[in-house]
Order: C-alpha cells, then sequence, then structure tokens
C-alpha cells in the first residue's frame, strides 16, 4: 500500500495553510492549556506537523516514519524518523507531553495501540501527560472505515480502560469534541472554531472525535 499517494490525494498540499490556521486556534485556544511553555513535548505521528508547529513550548519533537515530516516542521522542530513503537532516540522519564491525534487508528492491530502507548508512558516523566485526539467508533459506525488506511476501531471507553492498564491517571475525558475531519460542513473561519471551542454543549451535537488527557503515575 502507497501511503504516501494516498496521502497525497487525501491532503491537498495548498489546503494546508487554511488547516494551519485552524490547528493554531486549537493549539492557542484549547491545547495550550494542557501544554506548559516550558515543556518538552512530543508529537507522535506528526503528518504535517500543524500541532507541533502550533503548541508553544521550549522543545519541540515530531516523531514520524514519512522523510517527508522534515518538509513541514517549523525550524524550531527536530524530526525523528523512527518507530512509534521504539523511539530509541528518547530515553526513560525526559519529555513532558507527547500528543497524538487521528494516529492510533492507523496501527495495523490493538497489540500495535497497546506497544505505542506503553513507548509513550516510558518516556514521559513523572506527572508528564499523554494528549490523544482520537475519531471515536462509537459515533461514527459508518464513517470511521471511509479511509482505506483505517484499520483499528478506537473509542473513548476502549482507551480509558487501556490507559489506566498502563497505570496512567485519566485527567480529561471528552468522549465527544471535534467533528471528524475538518473537511466537514461545518464553518471553518478562526472566529467560528474559536466559539466552538468556547461552547462544549455543541460539542454533543457535532463532536465525533474523542479528547483525553492521561497523567503518568510511575
Amino acid at each position: 500500500m502507497d501511503l504516501q499517494k494516498i496521502y497525497a490525494n487525501r491532503f491537498i498540499e495548498t489546503e494546508l495553510p487554511a488547516k494551519n490556521k485552524i490547528w493554531k486556534v486549537l493549539c492557542d485556544d484549547f491545547f495550550s492549556k494542557f501544554v506548559p511553555e516550558t515543556s518538552t513535548v512530543v508529537d507522535i505521528g506528526a503528518g504535517y506537523c500543524e500541532f507541533i508547529n502550533n503548541i508553544v513550548s521550549e522543545k519541540k519533537i515530531a516523531i514520524d516514519l514519512n522523510p517527508d515530516v522534515k518538509k513541514f516542521a517549523a525550524s524550531d522542530v527536530t524530526v525523528i524518523n523512527e518507530s512509534c513503537m521504539a523511539m530509541n532516540s528518547l530515553s526513560d522519564n525526559s519529555v513532558d507531553i507527547v500528543f497524538m491525534s487521528n494516529f492510533l487508528e492507523h496501527l495495523l492491530n490493538k497489540q500495535q495501540v497497546f506497544e505505542t502507548l506503553s513507548e509513550a508512558n516510558r518516556i514521559l516523566k513523572i506527572d508528564g501527560k499523554l494528549l490523544i485526539l482520537q475519531p471515536n467508533i462509537r459515533f461514527l459506525a459508518n464513517n470511521y472505515w471511509d479511509f482505506f488506511d483505517h484499520h483499528t476501531p478506537l473509542s473513548d471507553r476502549s482507551l480509558v480502560e487501556v490507559l489506566k492498564s498502563l497505570d496512567m491517571e485519566i485527567v480529561k475525558c471528552y468522549p465527544r469534541f471535534l467533528p471528524y475531519t475538518t473537511k466537514s460542513k461545518l464553518p471553518k473561519g478562526t472566529i467560528f472554531i474559536k466559539l466552538y471551542l468556547h461552547m462544549p454543549w455543541i460539542w454533543f451535537l457535532f463532536g465525533k472525535q474523542t479528547f483525553i488527557v492521561a497523567k503518568v503515575n510511575k
């Protein structure tokens, strides 16, 4: 399977500036609440680096097997082309925040999901936080499989269960947070994104992705 061709057709590079504007609002108005500016942040499956480029932190690391990620990473982002299941360049207890967005569903099975979460747990410091933004199969029974490279179905409940099995504390769990994709029919202007983030009651109507914050207790 040629993922580069699939992604090239799915994500048109001319759309990136608009997506970056969305992610800047998401980072400034929401994700920054969980990421102190002094943090070392690791973005697993960084892709086009929308999160890691826009979050404010002292040290930024993008993990992705795709060598093209370096083209999209900002100058203050260190790109490491390693497997999410074996981040050998990163030491135990060395980072403050691990983030992953729309990534775990692309792994081939739940064993790989478990190994990825275990690696995230390993590199996080005590009281470090794992932030997961993830399509929620509970609310996407039909649309979850519209993407050819989606392999593993996950819900907020299954993620909470596996994180607890790793002795992680669930700090926040929003079963419904963002819409499924940026291609949804909802308005995408920054003012509408800001309004959406500040009106949690509307997440119940349009949210198809879960957002979970888990803390390391070692």
